[in-house]
């Protein structure tokens, strides 16, 4: 089977498992991963947002565009990497996913990463950090490589500040802007 069809598989899985039942009511759209399906590099974020909702695309907002402009500056874009969120669909009032949210799609995040089999995996923000580095605090380690054994293999993790976190407050935007230019080294 294709990984796009597999990637379409995980996708049916969760509209058929009726996967976090109220947030689904809540949302407009399912929103599933997006980009080259042999990607050496995914970003996963937490959460999709108001205008990842209405187009069923990750990363489509204004944290969008700075995600976007910082892969400019590494001299790669969207189309070459792949991204996701833990949580498929937005949570009201774009508040943060809750642990049990995150728990329910956790699987459907592994399953996406074994049909993608990446080299390196960026997360973005605490959230989507938390499973892969448990006891890791983002303002230690944003920006260092973790290798960690995936499966029956090892994958480089590089946690990142969400963008969204960087646009709300300056300072975090040039850290993330010298952290991609970092995470060019690992690629």
């Amino acid at each position: 089977m294709s990984k796009k069809k597999q990637l379409d598989q995980i996708a049916t899985d969760i509209l058929t498992q009726n996967v976090c039942p109220d947030l689904a009511k809540n949302a407009i759209q399912l929103v599933r991963g997006d980009g080259a399906t042999d990607a050496d590099i995914v970003f996963i974020g937490e959460a999709p947002g108001k205008k990842e909702d209405e187009t069923g695309q990750p990363f489509m907002g204004a944290a969008g565009k700075l995600l976007g402009s910082m892969l400019e500056t590494i001299d790669i874009t969207r189309d070459d990497v792949y991204i996701t969120n833990i949580v498929k669909y937005r949570p009201p009032n774009n508040r943060d996913p809750k642990p049990a949210e995150k728990a329910a799609f956790l699987p459907f995040l592994i399953r996406e990463l074994e049909v993608i089999d990446p080299k390196v995996v960026v997360t973005l923000g605490r959230h989507s950090m938390e499973y892969f580095l448990p006891d890791a605090k983002i303002g230690e380690v944003h920006g260092l490589p973790q290798e960690i054994v995936f499966g029956s293999k090892t994958i480089t993790f590089v946690p990142l500040y969400h963008p969204a976190y960087a646009l709300y407050n300056g300072a975090k935007r040039e850290t993330l802007a010298e952290d991609f230019l970092k995470l060019k080294h690992y690629m």
